[in-house]
């Protein structure tokens, strides 16, 4: 009886972590921090649906995906982001696909961000297509280096 039990325990405490475990699987951030969505970079945006947004850095093309709908997106012409703590604390504008990272319209609540991905031209000119708020990183804000200015 003993051992059943302790194989009924076993199987309990392994669910949970064969579930935490599918859940990082879709959680993985860009690495190294470098190849990250910057910021103070974002020379055009577009909110293509309530739960994905495309951003150009440069040469560097993103697609953000969000936790849940965000239906006030790009709202104003504005779109913000914010990056994880750890980042801020250090001076790092740089959005990975982690944990803390948001993205909100101008006096908006922050949208939660599940996911960051590296894009080809081709991939974000196709969802620009579709998208129907677009517009620069000009109104980012900007993140003082550590220790003030």
């Amino acid at each position: 009886m003993k051992r059943t039990h302790a194989n009924v325990l076993a199987l309990l405490l392994a669910l949970p972590a064969g579930v935490l475990s599918a859940q990082d699987a879709s959680r993985q951030p860009i690495r190294p921090v470098s190849d990250c969505m910057r910021i103070d970079r974002i020379n055009d945006w577009a909110v293509v649906n309530d739960r994905t947004v495309i951003v150009s850095n440069g040469p560097n093309r993103f697609k953000i995906t969000t936790q849940a709908s965000c239906p006030r997106l790009g709202t104003g012409n504005s779109l913000r982001f914010r990056a994880a703590p750890d980042k801020n604390s250090l001076g790092l504008s740089a959005i990975c696909g982690e944990t803390g990272e948001a993205v909100f319209a101008r006096d908006q609540p922050p949208c939660a961000i599940a996911s960051v991905e590296k894009i080809d031209k081709h991939a974000y000119d196709s969802l620009a297509k579709k998208a129907h708020h677009h517009g620069s990183g000009a109104d980012q804000p900007t993140v003082p280096p550590p220790g003030g200015r």
